[in-house]
């Protein structure tokens, strides 16, 4: 028995009953990857029209990079300075260990991604305002240096996205190194295939604007350059895509099989297929693109491609949060000698949570006859509830779980066989206490009734 420990280091729980702590988050995350999406793709599509229309001396296409660029400063920087501190404080409370994991192994790699987005800012603001007002030579300067800019902050933000999925190279585990956790294969495919989706969203943005030019040869022209680059951008942001699946880790590629739902990868394809086929129109009928269509592409990019995507992409990396080691229940699951960390799975084997957790009341520390309801519903909190709503709303509720079954012996004893052993491949191991087990058990199988004397 391990009694080293006398109490882990973990947070309070945030229980968020009607949606669930994950969907808060990742509502905001999917709205903060439209707005840097697509201003990261039209950093580099603006830089290349402010690169054209210097060098061959166009007014009207310099006209159309500054709308562009206050489109961006309305749409995607001041939407993305809402939600992206949005996604801190949320990630903050619903993971914190998980964020801890990631600040300790990147807090340099995010703090020079601060500094790069720091000169996009800057660099759209000067990208606008001095459209037309200096020479062609310095207004370069700026759209290269505002286009590079805004790529390195996706370049080091999908280097840190993909070490929550899996550290690089698996000798991170006991060397340690930055590099080590931020460079894989699957960090390069993320890298090309978000690039080229990146210009994807570029390219429906600027289509937007293109819709309201009044030069009718211009806007014609516009929608043809922004087809070619909005097609070119989904087909090898697809073939990129691909790529980076053949590079995910085994669990993940099993999560993938068995959890998502069936109609996934259709519907998957069948965005790619309607973007693709709505760029291909715009190339034989440019004439065709008006606001209401341009505004109904991203609309159906956020909802059908980007919330979907991302949803896929949280759930291959179950059950952990952060590089292979922390559960999302904020559970270290694994050493790390590198960092230093222990696994806490031992520990909580041999003395329980109710004993180890700081933020657990006194009077449930030791499960009795008059606790064991209440026992339960603590144990149900910190270890589910960041994955499971307790009642009948939120993310996978309780009470659409285990077929309407509310027989407590049942419960009990699938909790002992998947849970407390580890043997479900999206699940983390829980490792219960015999009398814990049958508390959350006991809560499970009461649920209407606990929620009918606690409402």
């Amino acid at each position: 028995m391990d009694n080293s420990i006398e109490i882990l280091g973990l947070y309070p729980t945030w229980y968020q009953p009607a949606l669930g702590s994950g969907w808060v988050l990742g509502i905001i995350a999917v709205v903060h990857v439209l707005a840097s999406h697509t201003s990261v793709g039209a950093a580099l599509v603006s830089t290349w029209l402010a690169t054209v229309a210097v060098r061959r001396n166009r007014p009207e296409l310099l006209e159309y990079v500054r709308r562009y660029g206050v489109f961006l400063l309305v749409f995607s920087y001041v939407l993305g300075s809402i939600t992206g501190p949005g996604i801190w404080f949320s990630a903050t409370v619903a993971s914190p260990r998980g964020l801890s994991a990631l600040i300790h192994s990147y807090v340099w790699w995010w703090a020079t991604e601060w500094v790069f987005f720091f000169i996009e800012v800057v660099g759209i603001y000067l990208l606008v305002y001095l459209a037309g007002k200096v020479d062609g030579r310095s207004y370069l300067k700026i759209a290269w240096i505002f286009g590079l800019a805004s790529w390195a902050t996706m370049l080091i933000i999908v280097g840190i996205l993909s070490f929550m999925m899996w550290p690089g190279q698996e000798r991170w585990f006991t060397e340690g190194g930055t590099l080590n956790g931020f460079f894989g294969l699957y960090t390069f495919a993320q890298i090309l295939s978000r690039t080229c989706f990146m210009l994807m969203a570029a390219a429906l943005a600027g289509g937007l604007i293109a819709a309201y030019l009044r030069d009718g040869a211009f806007r014609l022209e516009m929608t043809r350059k922004l087809a070619w680059v909005g097609m070119l951008g989904a087909v090898l942001g697809a073939v990129f895509f691909q790529w980076g699946l053949t590079t995910l880790p085994e669990s993940a590629q099993l999560l993938m099989k068995t959890r998502l739902p069936g109609s996934f990868v259709p519907a998957m394809w069948a965005i790619l297929a309607a973007i693709v086929i709505h760029f291909a129109a715009l190339l034989l009928r440019p004439g065709a693109l008006n606001v209401p269509l341009a505004a109904g592409m991203m609309a159906a990019l956020l909802i059908f491609g980007i919330w979907p995507e991302e949803r896929a992409r949280e759930s291959m990396r179950k059950p952990y949060v952060a590089g292979q080691f922390v559960y999302s229940n904020q559970i270290i699951a694994r050493d790390v000698p590198a960092l230093g960390v222990k696994s806490e799975l031992p520990a909580l084997e041999s003395r329980g949570m109710l004993a180890l957790h700081p933020f657990i009341p006194e009077h449930l520390r030791r499960i009795g006859e008059g606790n064991e309801l209440e026992a339960g519903h603590a144990l149900a909190i910190v270890y589910c509830s960041n994955c499971h709503g307790l009642g009948t709303t939120g993310t996978r509720p309780f009470g659409e779980m285990f077929a309407g079954n509310r027989d407590a012996e049942d419960i009990e004893r699938f909790i002992k066989g998947a849970l407390v052993t580890g043997n479900m491949v999206n699940m983390p191991r829980i490792p219960l206490r015999d009398d814990e087990t049958h508390a959350l058990a006991q809560f499970i199988a009461s649920l209407p009734l606990w929620h009918s004397i606690t409402r």
